[in-house]
Order: C-alpha cells, then structure tokens, then sequence
C-alpha cells in the first residue's frame, strides 16, 4: 500500500524546483520577511557548529556550500552521538565515499521551510501520520510518541526531534538523536580504494 506523500514537502518540492503554489495555502515556501527578520543573516551552514559531525560530513560531501546558499531548506541535524552509533565508516570523509554522503545527508534535507507545526499539523490531517518527501529524493514518515514528533525512515530507524525551529537566513533546522538513513545505497558499506 502506497502513502500519500505529504503536500506540504510536494509544495515544497515545487518551489525549490523554481515553481510556484498559486494557492497559498502551503506554509512550505521562501521565508516571509518577518521570518527572515527573526532568523538574522546567518546561514544554516554558518549557524551550525564548524567543529559538529554533521558540518564534517556536509563538507565532506560539497554540500556546505549548498546551505550556505538562498534555500530555503529545513535540515534535520543528528546530534554528534547519533553519528557515533552509525557503522564503522559511513561517515569517511574520502572521495569515493562522497556520492554515499550525499545520499546520507540529503535525505535530512526537505525542500522550503517546515516548521514543528507544520509537521504536526499535517500529522494530525493524516490521522498520526505523514509521509515527508526529502531531497534526495526518499520519504520519511512523521509520527507522535508521547507528545514528542519522531520521524522515520525507509527501514523503520526512528529519530526524536530534540530541538525544533531553529531559524536561519536560508531555512529552519530541527536537531535529531539519531541518523535516517535513505532507502537505497546509504546503508551499504563505504566504496573501498580500487573496487
């Protein structure tokens, strides 16, 4: 049985593509200027910590530069122990493993701005259920446990979000204790030298 990808991240979808909702129901758009205005003019990727694991990886792969950038964006950033409990070397900084951290970290990434209420609200419409859709092209699915929001990947992992709605110049950044992993490619060992 399919699961309807949520509007929200669709809309979302479309915007970063370069269309536009006529509709303007979805709150998954470009920042309004009060939204831009309480965010200050610091970047996700200059408001995350330079030292943080999830900044190594994102470095790792290219894509600091890409959340330095206009977004908008909503990234969902493990705290450094979930990257911990990853498998040895998921997160090797090596050039053959870059296409295996791109997978990784853009299934964290959701097109426009989605903020906690956003994702409970369209929980709550779906009857405890949401299906968000990712950059990289995956899906995770968004629940409450014990009032808390936890999101779900392919494989059933779960994550808890710890602190919602950090605000920033190009997008919002909810932080995660665990690391969703992408459907396909993510999960398998890092490529090795000469394979």
């Amino acid at each position: 049985m399919k699961t309807p990808i949520l509007t929200l991240g669709l809309a979302a979808a479309l915007l970063a593509a370069g269309g536009c909702s006529k509709s303007g129901e979805h709150r998954a758009n470009p920042q309004t200027p009060e939204a831009q205005k309480a965010a200050g003019d610091k970047t996700i990727s200059a408001g995350l910590a330079a030292d943080s694991k999830f900044m190594a990886a994102a470095k790792a792969a290219g894509l600091d530069q890409t959340l330095a950038g206009a977004g908008p964006y909503t990234v969902l950033v493990p705290d450094d122990a979930a990257f911990g409990k990853a498998p040895s070397g998921t997160f090797d900084a090596k050039p053959e493993n870059r296409a295996q951290l791109t997978g990784m970290l853009t299934n964290l990434i959701l097109p426009g701005t989605v903020m906690a209420a956003d994702i409970d609200k369209a929980i709550e419409k779906g009857k405890g259920k949401a299906v968000l859709a990712t950059m990289g092209g995956g899906t995770l699915t968004a629940t409450k446990e014990g009032g808390k929001t936890v999101l779900a990947d392919s494989k059933g992992d779960k994550a808890t979000v710890t602190q919602a709605d950090d605000r920033f110049s190009n997008g919002v950044v909810h932080h995660i204790d665990a690391v969703l992993m992408p459907a396909k490619g993510a999960a398998a060992p890092p490529a090795k030298a000469g394979q």
